[in-house]
């Protein structure tokens, strides 16, 4: 099969489209795997009948009545195989179709390179910096601008990443692709970087992505959204599923105002564990360990739609950029189309440590890495085992030279550190919050199930030692002691550790079967944490604020916003009250006390 992305001068010749051990996501809702009460691997919103599509043909019969259209997309869409499904309808209707492809006026590789360079950091560097330019850059506008439909065709269509820089007056059909399944084509070598002729190492594509492809493309989705008519989902092969744009708004307008649950995934890794694989239904069994799941980390995830059983994912950015009043409510002036709070599981049950690691300082990520805000989090303990640990903070007697030179060592020679003569290891329990401001040193020890919960940044991770293990690849992990000692914050050690790093309940107010508890976090974090437990129901006001959530213990809960949405969430599912839901109610489902956490902006 030869499969490509418009992306590239060439076409990457693949074997297979992705690589994954994780179940595509069906284009047709499949009740037995979304049964109510029991965590959900595929959300989504229902919007009524009529709403979305499947398949060429349809789409094919919305373009003949328009005659001329544009087709642009994200990175990573097959486009030639959105174009052979649709003109296998136009010509199987005996119609002549003028096609203009977008991939024939992208400037040359090498030049594209030496525009992207300056963002990607050294050669083996793990990141690179956000970057600046604008979509038009990688392409011959002066050429591509004065492509016109030809009305000797029965429809004219400009096809490819960046169509509408041509500038037709013809109504716009945007492909949208997850995050994931972009990854999973990049691993399988099924497609390239945006304007590249060459497949890289996996590693090296998703540093290229992240910080230039997916920031130019986002914005130059954010500029022609009001151009939009159709939004496509391009992840399945051989099919597509689509709506109105006008439709999509009123999806988004919905879920912005009572409830919001992006669609999770997860990730194997070097010290991952099984908790995952036992606990959440429908995900693939069959693989060695379960390390992440992607439970609200925006940029990677998507948002999920449901019309007449078809399935269609967007991702996240077409609701901060419509929407973010309605989310962030009085953080929205601040924060503007970031979402600031993320969500994800870290799985080390029977598994193994991560990495001893810290997160860089604001100023450091800011002027290095292009970013607004820091990575800071914390652990907060959804379940564990009796012997698990949480590493945090130094010893009292930390000495910084001596512990950079035992490091280096270790990275050299091979040799084993007894981590614990520098850095200070706690006992885990169900419940708890440890708190992980930038900068302090840190890991989660084995047989945890970790929330973390974490400003948005997720990818700035400071490793110094990672007990000498290979990945799932075997290829050793990138050490970056240098940085980290940029970043480490050497005075939180000794006894102030217990004091600022570990969190102190509190109750702040209670009923007669209800109690709402402060989980304080850093004065650094941004976010702050409470608890509610209660055994039969709570009523909460989001006093313009967003609230992000989840049940840390009991069956399910069902929550109600003011203007009526009703949804059951199960234990461990993440879900987000956008600012402007108001107020809502959760009334406990299960036998037995309920836990929900809720984090939101200070």
């Amino acid at each position: 099969m030869n499969l490509n992305s418009t992306n590239g001068h060439q076409e990457p010749v693949a074997l297979q489209a992705r690589k994954s051990t994780q179940f595509p996501m069906p284009k047709k809702l499949n009740r037995a795997l979304t049964p109510e009460g029991v965590y959900n691997i595929y959300p989504f919103c229902a919007l009524g009948h009529n709403r979305i599509f499947n398949g060429y043909a349809s789409l094919a019969n919305w373009i003949i009545e328009q005659k001329i259209a544009i087709v642009d997309g994200y990175a990573g869409v097959f486009w030639d195989e959105i174009k052979n499904g649709l003109n296998e309808e136009f010509l199987a209707k005996g119609l002549s179709v003028n096609w203009v492809a977008t991939v024939d006026y992208l400037k040359s590789p090498e030049e594209i390179e030496t525009l992207v360079q300056p963002y990607l950091g050294a050669p083996d560097a793990v990141w690179g910096t956000k970057c600046t330019l604008n979509l038009n850059e990688f392409f011959l506008t002066d050429q591509l601008s004065v492509q016109n439909p030809n009305t000797e065709f029965d429809i004219n269509i400009v096809i490819g990443t960046g169509a509408t820089l041509v500038n037709w007056d013809a109504p716009v059909i945007y492909i949208d692709l997850p995050k994931n399944e972009l990854q999973f084509r990049m691993r399988a070598g099924s497609i390239t970087n945006l304007g590249t002729d060459e497949i890289t190492e996996p590693f090296i594509m998703y540093k290229r992505f992240y910080f230039v492809d997916w920031v130019l493309l986002n914005k130059h989705k954010k500029d022609i959204l009001d151009q939009i008519t159709v939004v496509a989902d391009g992840q399945w092969l051989n099919d597509v599923n689509w709506m109105l744009k006008a439709d999509l708004a009123e999806g988004l307008n919905k879920i912005s105002n009572s409830v919001i649950r992006v669609r999770p995934w997860f990730e194997p890794g070097a010290w991952g564990g099984q908790w995952i694989k036992e606990f959440i239904p429908n995900i693939n069994k069959d693989v060695i360990n379960y390390a992440w799941s992607f439970e609200l980390i925006v940029p990677e995830n998507g948002l999920v739609f449901e019309s007449n059983g078809n399935l269609l994912e967007v991702s996240f950015d077409f609701l901060m950029f419509a929407n973010q009043q309605q989310v962030l409510g009085k953080h929205a002036e601040k924060f503007g189309d970031e979402f600031p709070i993320r969500f994800d599981f870290l799985d080390t049950f029977d598994g193994g440590n991560l990495s001893i690691q810290c997160h860089p300082r604001l100023k450091y990520i800011q002027d290095n890495f292009g970013e607004t805000i820091t990575q800071d989090e914390t652990y907060y303990i959804l379940d564990c085992k009796d012997n698990a640990e949480v590493y945090l903070g130094f010893q009292e007697n930390i000495n910084p030279e001596e512990f950079k030179k035992t490091l280096i060592n270790s990275q050299t020679e091979g040799v084993e550190i007894e981590i614990r003569d520098f850095v200070q290891a706690h006992v885990a329990k169900k419940h708890d919050l440890f708190l992980i401001p930038n900068g302090t040193v840190h890991s989660a020890g084995a047989n945890n199930m970790v929330l973390e919960i974490s400003a948005t940044p997720y990818i700035f991770t400071f490793k110094m030692y990672d007990w000498l293990r290979l990945d799932l690849d075997g290829n050793p992990r990138p050490i970056n002691i240098d940085h980290a000692f940029n970043n480490l914050n050497f005075e939180r050690k000794g006894k102030r550790v217990q004091d600022e790093l570990i969190s102190k309940p509190a109750v702040l107010k209670e009923g007669t079967d209800w109690k709402l508890i402060h989980i304080p976090t850093h004065e650094q974090h941004f976010y702050d944490v409470h608890r509610l437990d209660f055994n039969t129901q709570v009523q909460v006001i989001t006093d313009n604020c967003c609230h992000v959530m989840m049940l840390v213990e009991g069956e399910s809960v069902l929550l109600e916003t003011a203007d009526g949405t009703k949804h059951v969430f199960a234990y461990a599912e993440t879900f987000v009250i956008p600012a402007a839901a108001k107020h809502y109610t959760l009334t406990n489902l299960g036998k037995s006390n309920a836990k929900v956490i809720k984090a939101f902006l200070k």
